[in-house]
């Protein structure tokens, strides 16, 4: 036959853990043909453990205390950002508008053994979540964000990048602290 066919030697794992970067991560193959994990981010990972770290060592105080470096992760997905930051020692809000993808995400805070690290896992829509932390006066060193083209949010509020992105990045800035570490926008 003039076709290479596939031949397959028993059946696929639905989903199986595998290594990464320094963390652990469950992996699934997902109906819209996503693994729950984007490689290609593990030198935004570096990026950030490296700025964390700086920060943490440059407001060390006289007697031993470190001063704490707040994360905000938007449309966190599967928490690689999150465990990154996390891992160095940065306080994290991990914020989703799917249930199911936090629960992954805290599925791999488990594994990857940083599950009693300072992350909050909140399931909501990130541009009403950043409304209400300007409402609050809330203030972030970084701020991270990985918008998908289009979804929907908790209470099936519409996501258009074309019409809400450069809003939310905006309402974004106001969070910022006035000497922030980093605002790292990323897509795939």
């Amino acid at each position: 036959s003039d076709k290479a066919e596939w031949a397959f030697r028993g059946t696929v794992p639905t989903e199986w853990p595998i290594d990464f970067g320094g963390l652990k991560f469950l992996i699934k193959p997902t109906a819209f043909k996503h693994t729950g994990l984007f490689p290609e981010q593990s030198s935004n990972w570096d990026w950030m453990r490296g700025l964390i770290e700086k920060a943490k060592k440059d407001t060390t105080s006289a007697d031993g205390s470190v001063a704490d470096v707040e994360v905000l992760n938007l449309f966190g997905y599967t928490g690689g950002a999150t465990l990154a930051c996390a891992q160095t020692g940065a306080k994290v809000v991990h914020i989703d508008s799917s249930k199911s993808a936090v629960t992954w995400a805290r599925q791999n805070a488990e594994l990857s053994g940083l599950a009693d690290k300072p992350i909050r896992w909140i399931v909501e829509d990130a541009r009403l979540f950043v409304e209400r932390e300007i409402r609050r006066e809330r203030r972030y060193d970084a701020i991270i964000m990985d918008p998908p083209a289009f979804g929907h949010g908790v209470n099936d509020e519409l996501w258009k990048i074309e019409e809400h992105f450069l809003p939310l990045i905006e309402d974004c800035k106001k969070l910022l602290k006035p000497q922030p570490l980093f605002f790292l926008i990323k897509s795939n």
